[in-house]
């Protein structure tokens, strides 16, 4: 290591003590490998600051230095948004140690987090007060609500609640020069100029490090009633999905749809996970009620709405979840769909998001043309269909992927395919996962110049430098 980098870190030692910079390799393996293990980086050091005077204090500082930042939450994403690259003078920065939950109020209806605090943290809190954080998703128990926020992380809440964006009342955030930006207010309304606490949000921490925030709550649900949902096609579901609106309206929490390849493939590797109902249709659909009163019957609607949908030949078999432990035996198998498919294959994973009228012909055209220029391909798919975002994978043997030019040129072939097909279809290329390392590509290749210049220019007016996670979705070295 070289004199400056030993003086940088004695510097980051003086801020946050010695015990909290990471140094040696091995310890830092937790820190520069992606989730996935797509993607191994380097750092300089690995920092846990303790407070937010003591964030932008190192951020001050390696600005000074020109060290490059990376802010990392819990380190789960899919696009290794979080993951430094292979440069020298990468500081990685945690806020492991920010996990106070600075205040709750049940009047306001808030919560006021550190963003170091776990999501499952955060929704405990909530519960301790009668109130409810609606944010889920499989990864919670280990993910930060920083890099939720950061990512503007979707779930299976997103149909009734919304995703991070619009759980977020207000912003603490430390600028790429040390300067902390204070929008850390509980307001429900606000008119006084631009949203500024919004151009963090999402923005995969190129603009600045979320520190704290100020979250929405809810009530509880106090009833609740769930189904499994056999069915031929996606277009069946979208007509159930239809059909639920209209009876039983804002009561419709969660719709989650799964192809058979795809709990084929949780049944094959995940041996934790029990498949509780038969494989005997394509396409499998959850849908979920909820009622913040308590004692209120959403058996009875639910299930007569469905059978109406068997009787009308939309739906071809439905399975009541008659106790709590049938419900999360069912949603044990759809947040289990990243797990699985991590130790199926080499996975080439989609987050696209198109209307909801053109999600059946989305579905049905891009695994025919996968399957057609990729015959060993294994195509699953899951997804949140009640927001029009249908993740399509495509599983890869590893004896495919053993050469890395093969694998990429493979898996530009598939990504070209599904950007395609999800531009023809009016849509998006990520509705939740974000772009990091992995789509940054493919952003530049289908999103409108004029987008692009104006995100290039907010990110050189906050970081003229390029400091501030650098190479994440615009590429490296672009600011």
């Amino acid at each position: 290591m070289s004199d400056s980098f030993q003086d940088a870190l004695a510097g980051l030692a003086a801020i946050v003590g010695d015990k909290h910079v990471i140094t040696s390799g091995a310890d830092q393996e937790p820190y520069v490998v992606d989730w996935r293990g797509r993607y191994r980086g380097r750092a300089v050091a690995v920092v846990k600051p303790g407070s937010t005077a003591e964030v932008a204090s190192v951020v001050r500082y390696c600005a000074d230095k020109r060290l490059a930042i990376v802010p990392q939450g819990g380190n789960t994403g899919m696009c290794g948004a979080a993951t430094p690259d292979d440069h020298d003078g990468n500081v990685v920065i945690r806020l492991d140690r920010m996990r106070t939950v600075r205040d709750v109020s049940p009047l306001a209806n808030t919560i006021t987090v550190e963003a170091g605090c776990i999501l499952a943290e955060v929704q405990n809190a909530a519960r301790s007060v009668d109130r409810y954080f609606p944010l889920s998703l499989g990864a919670e128990g280990s993910c930060q609500i920083g890099g939720n926020i950061s990512t503007n992380a979707g779930g299976t809440a997103v149909l009734r609640y919304g995703p991070t964006r619009d759980l977020v009342l207000g912003l603490e955030a430390v600028l790429p020069d040390g300067r902390i930006f204070n929008g850390l207010r509980a307001l429900r309304k606000d008119n006084t100029g631009y949203a500024l606490k919004q151009l963090f949000i999402g923005a995969e921490g190129t603009l600045g490090i979320v520190t704290a925030a100020v979250l929405k709550l809810f009530s509880p649900p106090r009833s609740s009633a769930l189904a499994l949902v056999k069915l031929q096609g996606v277009a069946q579901a979208l007509e159930i999905t239809a059909r639920l609106r209209g009876v039983v309206g804002d009561r419709l929490g969660s719709l989650e749809i799964m192809s058979r390849s795809q709990i084929e493939a949780i049944a094959e590797t995940v041996p934790h996970v029990t498949i509780p109902f038969e494989l005997t249709t394509p396409w499998y659909l959850i849908v979920e009620l909820t009622d913040t009163l308590a004692g209120v019957d959403l058996d009875e609607p639910l299930a007569t709405a469905l059978a109406d949908a068997m009787e009308a030949g939309i739906a071809e078999d439905v399975i009541l979840a008659s106790n709590l432990a049938q419900a999360k035996a069912i949603w044990a198998v759809r947040h289990s769909v990243s797990e699985g498919n991590k130790r199926s294959g080499y996975v080439v994973s989609h987050d696209s998001v198109v209307p909801l009228e053109r999600q059946a012909d989305f579905v049905t055209n891009v695994e025919t043309r996968i399957m057609a220029a990729v015959p060993h391909a294994r195509v699953v798919m899951h997804g949140h269909i009640g927001d029009g975002n249908i993740h399509v994978i495509a599983l890869i043997d590893r004896a495919h992927c053993q050469e890395p030019a093969t694998t990429a040129a493979l898996v530009a072939q598939i990504n070209e395919i599904v950007d395609d097909e999800t531009a023809a279809q009016g849509g998006a290329i990520s509705a939740e996962h974000g772009i990091g390392i992995t789509n940054r590509v493919r952003l530049a290749r289908v999103a409108d110049p004029l987008d692009i210049e104006l995100m290039r220019g907010i990110k050189r007016l906050l970081d003229p430098n390029g400091l501030m996670n650098p190479g994440k979705i615009f590429g490296a070295g672009a600011a």
